[in-house]
């Protein structure tokens, strides 16, 4: 019904910046909000930042300064900017987005996941 289909992760050196992108596509009537999240091994999935159907951003105080979260809502698209990369910020990477399919369902929908490493 609805798929999120996620790019630009890989390897980076500290200090290098990398643009992840999110694609929603399938059974969609309207996104909400729309988020990026990680998970560090041994760790719990923690949020990036989120963004409103009108731009309306949200930021983790531990996220705020190096990312930035940007959405095109004709492509039902959500991007995240990332700079000034840490060995810390190694994870993996998800999109999610609130999405109403029909009258009768509105769910939160995943992407699979995108791996970035930051080496020393």
């Amino acid at each position: 019904q609805v798929r999120l289909v996620e790019s630009g992760g890989g390897l980076v050196q500290a200090g290098g910046s990398l643009r992840l992108s999110c694609a929603a596509s399938g059974s969609i009537g309207y996104i909400y909000d729309m988020g990026w999240y990680r998970q560090a091994p041994g760790k719990e999935r923690a949020l990036i930042a989120s963004i409103g159907s009108g731009g309306t951003t949200t930021y983790a105080d531990s996220m705020k300064g190096r990312f930035a979260i940007s959405r095109d809502n004709a492509k039902n698209t959500v991007w995240l900017q990332m700079d000034g990369l840490t060995p810390e910020d190694t994870a993996v990477y998800y999109c999610k987005a609130d999405v109403r399919v029909n009258i009768w369902s509105r769910n939160d929908y995943w992407g699979q996941g995108t791996q970035v490493t930051v080496s020393s």
